[in-house]
């Protein structure tokens, strides 16, 4: 995948003046020692920061080696007011943690009390209103320091990811989607750009593709991934057409940002104007960690890359679709285990998931369009999804999304596929999350979220629990257990 921040971390030390430097920088050496025992890579910083001249030298020493994302280790009690200088300067994710000691045999000379000294620079960071990374218990020996860093990378990557992200978008919602419209004001304050353009302006872009030399080699791509499963290969030159469309418009188009994703109108114009549906293309796109939201969703668009930043795999946008009926529910119970009915439920698109993401996979047709445009005849226009199961494992849903007022609220679980055929079309798979029932009750119905969700194909709700606290998003919903209570959840029932 091309389309995610490469993370290039650096452990800088800092050292309160009455403290021996050493015992930061020596630990600072442990820190990276155990880190390359890891196989994880970390650039070292060698200026350590005991006062603001030393801040500024350390910010050249990273501007040089190119890190992007900073882990601040207080070796000792460290200097509350530069730490916290360095933080602010910093232009990237900022990860702060502080050593354990060492032995009860050196606790005159080699005590360091960073564990009080974090306390000190938690408030300074606070007076300056800079937002970093804690982990659940951010102090800690060596190795331990070095397994927190390795769990910052993603977050670090989430982050950066948004801040150099651009969301195109062609076509305005459906009227029947008004669930998937709100601002985006909201995204410019999180550093996301955002391109809105027509559908005419997308249909004359691929009119203006059709004798493209790149065609010819994505068609002979397609009729490779898809293999036995191209049940429809008289399509495939207009997919490709579009493809190439997409791809030679987003590079012409990502301007001073990095990283793009489409959210895209496809229906039902599309189809007889373009003659196609194009989750196929969305599918494969997806595939080389560049999401294509269905109707228009710009913020289903930003949480697909959320989670493919967090997990560096593809994800996928599904509706939470329907339930799963009782008399499948009784003949798979000894694949499904403990989970009760209302644990379950379909998630369900036209075709846009990766086919890495599939357990079978073939090139059809959408159905619900078919019955709505072409009935009672061979498919045409409505050809071009790519469907089947979606593969059984863990997988992690989540969004992020603004309210009409402008303010963010996400949600984020974690749960996974059943090996279940759902015999059913689309992208489909039968979902698990323990507590899904009052989740969907308590969060999804009563905070208004859409329809659709992102799916993330492992557990990486750490991960965006810890990436949406650094953005500031006061209200992150979860699957809570069932001993706890929602805000409005009724204790009478």
């Amino acid at each position: 995948m091309n389309n995610l921040p490469t993370i290039n971390a650096g452990i800088v030390a800092v050292s309160r003046d009455c403290f021996p430097i050493e015992l930061s920088r020596e630990r600072r050496k442990k820190v990276i020692n155990e880190c390359k025992n890891k196989k994880l890579q970390i650039t070292e910083v060698e200026t350590i920061v005991e006062n603001e001249t030393d801040v500024m030298n350390a910010l050249k020493e990273i501007d040089k080696k190119d890190i992007n994302a900073l882990v601040i280790y207080l070796g000792n009690f460290g200097p509350e007011g530069p730490l916290s200088m360095l933080a602010q300067k910093f232009d990237g994710p900022v990860m702060m943690v502080a050593a354990a000691e060492e032995s009860g045999k050196d606790l005159f000379g080699g005590r360091g009390d960073a564990y009080c000294g974090l306390l000190s620079a938690s408030y300074n960071t606070g007076l300056r209103n800079v937002r970093l990374y804690l982990p659940e218990y951010p102090v800690g020996m060596p190795d331990e320091i070095a397994g927190k860093i390795e769990e910052f990378i993603p977050v670090a990557r989430v982050i950066l990811g948004l801040k150099k992200l651009k969301i195109f978008s062609f076509g305005p919602r459906p009227q029947d989607f008004y669930t998937c419209h709100a601002p985006i004001k909201p995204l410019f304050n999180l550093g996301v750009e955002v391109m809105e353009n027509s559908e005419l302006d997308l249909y004359e872009l691929y009119t203006a593709t059709k004798e493209n030399p790149e065609i010819p080699v994505v068609i002979k791509d397609m009729e490779k991934e898809l293999g036995e499963g191209n049940h429809f290969p008289g399509v495939l030159p207009k997919l490709a057409r579009y493809e190439v469309t997409l791809k030679n418009f987003m590079e012409k188009n990502l301007g001073a940002s990095e990283f793009g994703v489409f959210a895209n109108k496809c229906w039902p114009a599309f189809q007889t104007s373009f003659g196609f549906v194009p989750c196929y293309v969305n599918s494969r796109f997806a595939t080389r960690g560049i999401p294509v939201s269905c109707e228009s969703d710009i913020y289903g668009a930003l949480s697909e890359y959320m989670l493919t930043c967090a997990t560096e795999l593809p994800a996928t946008l599904l509706d939470i679709n329907n339930t799963v009926p009782y008399d499948m529910y009784e003949e798979a119970r000894d694949i499904i285990g403990d989970y009760t009915p209302h644990d379950l439920f379909m998630g369900f698109h036209c075709g846009n998931t990766s086919g890495s993401c599939m357990a079978d996979k073939a090139m059809k047709y959408q159905l619900i369009m078919h019955r709505l445009l072409e009935p009672d005849k061979e498919p045409d226009i409505t050809r071009g999804t790519l469907e089947g199961t979606i593969k059984a494992g863990d997988i992690t849903i989540f969004r992020l999304q603004s309210t009409a007022e402008t303010e963010l609220k996400s949600y984020v679980a974690e749960g996974e596929v059943l090996n279940i055929n759902p015999k059913s079309f689309g992208s489909i798979g039968v979902f698990a999350v323990k507590e899904m029932g009052r989740f969907y009750r308590y969060v999804m119905l009563e905070k208004k979220f859409p329809h659709h969700t992102a799916v993330g194909f492992n557990h990486t709700g750490k991960t965006l629990f810890a990436a949406m606290n650094m953005l500031g998003v006061e209200d992150i919903s979860f699957n809570q257990p069932g001993g706890m209570m929602y805000k409005t959840e009724n204790p009478f029932k």
